[in-house]
């Protein structure tokens, strides 16, 4: 089976290379410096989106954000220039899923199939082939493509018809951001009251306020270690994503809102490219301490 990877940044490289290594022929394209050890283990750099879908039978694509894919499914030189009859497109980016259901008719339109299988474990998930995948699919699709969902990752979930799992993506999206909130206003509490936040996150660790987030993020926070493994921009395109969703919906999300908001504090100060946990500094600025510093 011939598969096509378009998106080689910091969790497609990775998804790819698992691929390869699985015996896959991978055909891929934007292939960068970075990526050129993915050439060299065996996959073929193409010169166009359009010439990766003509020799692939399945397109995955892991893009930035919703007009990246719309580019790239549908601009020159593109995905749908290449498709026939009978091919598999899955888009693991992380996009609205009011474009994904309109990707998928006119995608279908050309008797193609098309997953929406966006993913969250960031790139520690996706070195580790651990991802949690999240696809919207027709029940049959989902079912054959399930084993190359499962080369890339370990908790996938059929989370119902095309555009569901943008819908799941983007909920995970707003607790992981409400939780960096909440564990940085937690930290920052304790610090600025003088208490050791290192010792108070140990002892929360073993109570109901626990969370995976508290303790990967909560560490980061305390050492001051801030480099990406989930940049802020890329949250902040999440974000705004749910909250454009919210307002087709009718419905207030004011704390994904002021989640946001902090996104972009950190933003304008420079920090857009830091991980996602220095959300803090946000907080730190308008309370003039950072934790650690009592």
């Amino acid at each position: 089976m011939k598969i096509g990877f378009i998106g080689l940044g910091v969790m497609g490289q990775p998804m790819a290379g698992h691929l390869i290594k699985a015996g896959y022929d991978l055909h891929l394209h934007r292939v960068k410096e970075k990526s050129r050890a993915l050439v060299e283990m065996g996959g073929r750099a193409e010169e166009s989106a359009k010439a990766v879908a003509e020799a692939s039978d399945i397109i995955i694509l892991m893009l930035p954000d919703t007009a990246d894919v719309e580019a790239v499914l549908f601009g020159d030189a593109s995905i749908a220039e290449g498709l026939s009859a009978g091919k598999t497109v899955i888009d693991m980016s992380s996009i609205l899923p009011v474009a994904t259901r309109d990707f998928a008719h006119r995608i279908a339109g050309m008797d193609c199939a098309y997953l929406d299988a966006p993913v969250s474990g960031g790139e520690a998930g996706a070195k580790a082939a651990t991802l949690s995948i999240m696809v919207g699919a027709a029940q049959g699709d989902f079912d054959s493509m399930l084993p190359i969902l499962e080369v890339m990752g370990g908790n996938i979930t059929h989370v119902g018809e095309v555009g569901a799992g943008q819908t799941a993506k983007i909920a995970n999206q707003i607790m992981v951001a409400l939780t960096i909130g909440a564990v940085s206003e937690g930290l920052l509490f304790a610090s600025k009251a003088g208490v050791n936040p290192a010792k108070v996150r140990e002892a929360i660790m073993g109570g109901l306020a626990s969370s995976k987030i508290l303790e990967m993020h909560g560490q980061r926070m305390i050492d001051r270690t801030f480099e990406p493994g989930f940049r802020i921009s890329l949250h902040q395109k999440d974000i705004n994503n749910a909250l454009t969703s919210a307002r087709s919906l009718k419905l207030a999300l004011p704390a994904t809102a002021l989640a946001q908001e902090l996104f972009n504090t950190c933003s304008a100060q420079g920090h857009g490219d830091l991980d996602h946990s220095a959300l803090i500094r946000a907080l730190e600025t308008m309370a003039a301490h950072e934790v650690g510093s009592e």
